[in-house]
């Protein structure tokens, strides 16, 4: 007798901006090596929320992804393979989007655990971006990076904290952008994300805030898969049918 489990994963984002407030939902849903994603999304207001964003995707892990955008009726589809290049880790993805015909391609090489190179190309903008990732000790990561398309660099410089919390910064040169991140995990599964934004260049300097959060549902159900010939192999033992001949399926 085979057992196998199903996983449903449901997770609820609110996020709030000085502008505007948000929410949103996402069900996942497990099986075999299949995944299922619904997700609906919209902007909360004063006369109630506009749910316009609703999407369902179909994913096999490190394979491919196919989401479909409802209401504008567009699609995108992903396709990943990992390579060997000098007996090392190659990573490749090709993304495509109906709506404006866009194409991107990622590849990542991964050197060792804590160093590796992710190269992004969009053909049609024939922008190309260029990043290296270092871990330092497990718990620091840093992040330059150049964008051929802007001539500009950027850098992100990310901790990690007791309890799984986070500390992110990034600065990007072509805008200009200081930003900082603070992620925190509750004991609820859910999270916390706190965010603000900066433009050096503005003569104000006012920050963007932004606020974020998560709680993340998780439910498996066993499910129980007996084959019939092994249904028929046991029922015949247990009355004495040994001569019987069992079906072919």
């Amino acid at each position: 007798m085979a057992i196998s489990t199903y996983e449903m994963r449901a997770a609820f984002t609110a996020n709030c901006q000085p502008e505007k407030a948000a929410a949103g939902a996402t069900v996942s849903f497990k099986a075999l090596d299949l995944n299922l994603h619904t997700s609906i999304a919209g902007n909360v207001a004063v006369g109630g929320p506009s749910w316009n964003d609703f999407s369902v995707a179909i994913e096999k892990p490190g394979r491919f992804t196919i989401d479909f955008h409802v209401p504008k009726k567009d699609y995108q589809f992903k396709f990943s393979q990992s390579l060997k290049l000098a007996k090392k880790p190659l990573n490749l993805s090709y993304t495509h989007t109906k709506s404006d015909g866009r194409t991107i391609l990622d590849g990542t090489l991964v050197i060792d655990p804590a160093n590796k190179v992710s190269v992004n190309h969009v053909p049609e903008a024939g922008n190309v971006m260029v990043k290296y990732t270092y871990v330092h000790g497990r718990s620091t990561t840093i992040e330059p990076s150049y964008d051929f398309g802007k001539n500009s660099w950027g850098l992100a410089v990310s901790r990690k904290l007791y309890g799984g919390d986070m500390l992110r910064a990034t600065y990007e040169t072509s805008s200009k952008t200081l930003g900082a991140e603070w992620s925190m995990s509750l004991k609820s599964n859910g999270s916390i994300k706190v965010s603000a934004s900066v433009n050096l260049a503005d003569e104000h300097k006012m920050p963007k805030l932004y606020a974020e959060t998560t709680w993340d549902f998780e439910m498996r159900a066993p499910c129980v898969f007996a084959h019939r010939r092994q249904w028929f192999q046991s029922g015949r033992e247990a009355y004495g049918w040994k001569n019987t001949r069992l079906p072919i399926y």
